[in-house]
């Protein structure tokens, strides 16, 4: 018996490519971490009848879920600060949080909660924003889940650097540690235009270029954004990033709320990739991004939660779910954003955008065994007339059962692998203790 070879076989395999496709009474064959082939269970049986098989019988199989926008360690501010708008939630909040708590032991331990959310509900690749990259690095690498980890540029300092040119030695440092780290990956991440100089601006384009690594950024998040960029510098940020040489398919600009026909049409032109947070965006009415018409100009838009403080959840199937909700109310049409694109922008969109379309995104042979298995035998997905529309309109993340990362199993029959979750929630109580006594 090959001990690497696995029969993953499920009532359903939805392989995401080719699109809207369901495969009845399939089997993914499972080596070296790798999908070797994708066939109807009888036949793999017979084909490969030594392997070790895995019968996940009334589920749906899925490619595991790309969170394309977090900042996992705020997980650890859940509820510290809700119902107020954006500015003064960053401001009066977060931001004085943030200069009070953050340090590495707070990212490691926000980091860990944020991992056994996502892994839980599904998601085994997120693309982070925060300070101390390094150590959610580390600790993304040790919990088995995939992550690109932005190496963050601000103008004013925080409790990871002094200036603009402190952030990006930091960020270097860090690019290079995770060279040695197998499913970890780096960006270059100015966090938002109002808070990045136009020379810090062209020096992260420099490194992106250099290194050939996404550029990760808030934009266009809401209408006071636009509007004091076009008083204080005459241009709107989009305007002002495209005259700096940023729009490019390196870009990977998140919320875009605020967009006109001119913007979507350049957006399209020049290739950058959005990604939506529509909960978020909800929660602090930032405003509607125009989904609906990003896709019908041909932008690549995928999910992401934001964080856990501003959404309050790292939950991607109700973040698709919502998504589909919302564009149908934007664009006024009920065919807006069907399910099954839905799923698209919650994984190979989202892989696409971080350029690994080619090894995640899809089950497809050849590519890595990111793997989420969803129990439909469920009181809320009964009766199943197309296990696409179940999934996203009517499944919750308690019906994940199984999640494996490069074949390796992360969560087995709902059980979260390689981290204590007790532990990971005394850290969580602690720390909300000590905030909340010191508040």
């Amino acid at each position: 018996m090959n001990a690497s070879l696995k029969i993953i076989s499920a009532r359903w395999v939805i392989p995401v490519v080719p699109s809207n496709t369901v495969l009845d009474h399939h089997a993914l064959v499972i080596e070296n971490g790798k999908i070797l082939e994708i066939l109807a269970t009888d036949a793999a049986l017979r084909k490969y009848p030594t392997a070790e098989h895995i019968d996940k019988g009334s589920h749906a199989l899925i490619p595991g879920l790309i969170n394309t926008h977090t900042h996992a360690a705020m997980s650890l501010f859940r509820g510290i600060a809700d119902d107020i708008p954006l500015m003064e939630w960053l401001e009066g909040h977060i931001w004085p949080a943030e200069a009070k708590w953050v340090n590495a032991d707070f990212m490691r331990d926000g980091v860990e909660l944020a991992v056994a959310e996502m892994l839980l509900s599904g998601t085994t690749c997120f693309n982070d924003m925060y300070f101390h990259s390094d150590t959610v690095a580390r600790t993304a690498q040790e919990m088995g889940i995939r992550a690109f980890v932005g190496m963050i540029v601000l103008d004013f300092p925080s409790t990871w650097a002094n200036d603009a040119d402190e952030y990006f030695e930091k960020g270097m440092l860090v690019h290079d540690e995770v060279r040695s780290l197998s499913r970890i990956n780096a960006t270059i991440a100015p966090h938002a235009p109002y808070t990045v100089s136009d020379a810090s601006l062209v020096t992260a384009r420099t490194y992106a270029d250099e290194l050939d690594i996404p550029i990760h950024m808030h934009i266009h998040e809401t209408a006071e954004e636009v509007d004091n960029a076009l008083q204080t510098l005459g241009a709107r940020p989009l305007a002002r990033l495209h005259e700096l040489g940023l729009l490019n398919p390196r870009m990977i600009a998140v919320h875009m709320t605020q967009l006109n026909d001119g913007e979507i049409a350049l957006a399209a032109e020049q290739g950058i990739h959005v990604v939506h947070c529509p909960e978020s965006n909800l929660k602090l009415a930032s405003g509607q991004c125009r989904v609906a018409d990003l896709l019908a100009a041909g932008t690549n838009v995928c999910l992401g939660t934001d964080s856990a403080s501003s959404n309050n959840d790292l939950d991607m199937l109700g973040e698709m779910r919502t998504a589909c909700l919302l564009a149908k109310t934007t664009a006024n049409d009920a065919r807006a954003l069907p399910a099954w694109q839905a799923l698209e922008m919650a994984t190979i969109n989202g892989a696409k955008a971080l350029n690994m379309q080619h090894e995640i995104g899809s089950l497809e042979v050849g590519k890595s065994a990111d793997i989420v298995a969803i129990d439909l035998n469920h009181i809320s997905t009964q009766p199943v007339y197309n296990p696409i529309s179940q999934i996203v309109f009517s499944a919750s993340r308690e019906q994940i059962t199984d999640v494996w990362v490069e074949g390796h199993a992360r969560v087995s029959d709902k059980i979260l692998q390689n981290a204590d979750v007790n532990q990971i929630l005394s850290n969580a109580a602690q720390w909300g203790e000590r905030i909340s006594n010191h508040d």
